[in-house]
């Protein structure tokens, strides 16, 4: 490949997508869905298009004084947000502010593998995900518990609360207790805490903003689901590659940061944990571009973007988009891992920080004497947003005499 690297490996995680070459297509349920890298770009950037799915319809129906979590607001109020809250994710102040939080995580989880021999990796990943990101948002004066809580809050498998049947009764009250042993076990004392003083974090900030202690709760809650549960999965997956692929590990193990930086995000677009991002529209939106047939979306029609599908996209990611290339040439404007973290207005903010907590954890586990997968992982998917959950890798390496 010209100007490029070696190129390793395959993807290892297929959605159930059509792949057809199509960059933008109707769905049988009248959904438009996009596998062009320019065209999803467009939708994700357009001021004609607001967040859709991951339970958007009921946030719609809280009072009208109730302020929405940062991931269901769209607009002039959205934006302003996100430009007070940069200051936290920037690749100056995660390498500052969050490495020795990282490498803090990382050494604690590696010690207890070390004196076992064998741990699930999920397990591993998930105990620094939590503790980086509590660090970040600012959830340091939980109770015992944490991880057991946020386990019950986000479930391998949801059930669809409601007030129709046994399972929605069912499920509406497990959500609701949920959210009160998270209420009472972190966000509560976290917010009494900086109410007597404030810090650098994102709490104090929200209590700045005048945000009562649910409205907290609730952007707690989002940051927590991108910043621990996505980042868990992600640190998974690229473990599964360089297990499988002995070229690439020892490229990755060779590698300064910036090279490993460069592996990891080419997994990243590989293999994004979400697959599946979606839109609404409320004007018509253009979708011709590239000298195509006019093409337009009208107003309040859905549109999904397939990530695992646009990250493919050859006329952005160049040739052989189904290998791993550290450093490949992409097209001009074409992020390295693609559209894995979106873009637009609701692009993630903590891609640098899932980037390098995922390297700092994984470049120390590699260098554990005799690390070996015992157990490869099992696949499963949320179909709401396409992601995947890796489970039951069982990792080893030899223990002292």
């Amino acid at each position: 490949m010209d100007g490029e690297g070696s190129s390793y490996g395959h993807r290892r995680i297929e959605r159930e997508t059509t792949a057809a070459d199509c960059p933008v297509s109707r769905a049988d349920d009248g959904s438009w869905q996009v596998r062009g890298y320019d065209e999803a770009r467009t939708v994700l950037r357009s001021t004609a298009t607001v967040q859709a799915g991951l339970g958007i319809e009921t946030v719609e129906n809280l009072p009208s004084r109730i302020r929405r979590p940062v991931l269901y607001r769209d607009g002039p109020e959205h934006r302003e947000h996100r430009r007070q809250t940069a200051r936290f994710f920037t690749p100056r102040r995660v390498d500052e502010h969050y490495r020795d939080v990282m490498d803090r995580a990382t050494r604690a989880q590696l010690n207890q593998l070390t004196s076992t021999g064998r741990a699930l990796l999920s397990e591993l990943t998930f105990n620094v995900a939590i503790e980086v990101a509590c660090a970040v948002i600012g959830l340091t004066e939980s109770r015992p518990g944490i991880k057991r809580r946020l386990e019950r809050f986000f479930p391998e498998r949801f059930g669809t609360p409601g007030l129709t049947s046994l399972h929605g009764i069912y499920w509406m009250m497990r959500q609701c207790t949920n959210w009160l042993r998270v209420y009472l076990g972190d966000v509560r004392p976290a917010v009494r805490a900086r109410r007597r003083g404030r810090r650098d974090d994102l709490i104090s900030h929200l209590l700045d903003e005048g945000c009562s202690t649910n409205e907290i709760l609730g952007e707690c809650l989002t940051f927590a689901a991108a910043g621990m549960v996505t980042t868990r999965e992600f640190i998974s997956a690229a473990a599964w590659h360089l297990f499988s692929d002995a070229a690439l590990l020892t490229h990755y193990q060779t590698a300064h940061e910036a090279g490993r930086i460069a592996v990891l995000t080419e997994i990243l677009r590989l293999d994004p944990v979400i697959g599946r991002l979606s839109r609404r529209t409320i004007e018509p939106l253009d979708l011709s571009g590239n000298g195509d047939a006019a093409l337009t979306v009208p107003t309040g029609e859905r549109i999904d973007i397939l990530v695992d599908r646009t990250n493919l996209d050859e006329r952005a990611v160049g040739r052989q988009p189904q290998r791993i290339c550290p450093g490949r040439a992409m097209s001009e404007g074409t992020g390295s891992p693609a559209l894995s973290f979106g873009d637009g207005p609701h692009k993630c903010p903590g891609m640098h920080i899932a980037l390098l907590e995922t390297d700092v954890f994984l470049s120390s586990l590699f260098a554990l004497p005799g690390l070996r997968m015992a157990t490869p992982p099992t696949i499963s998917f949320i179909d709401g947003i396409g992601s995947y959950e890796l489970r039951h890798c069982v990792v080893e390496v030899d223990t002292a005499p």
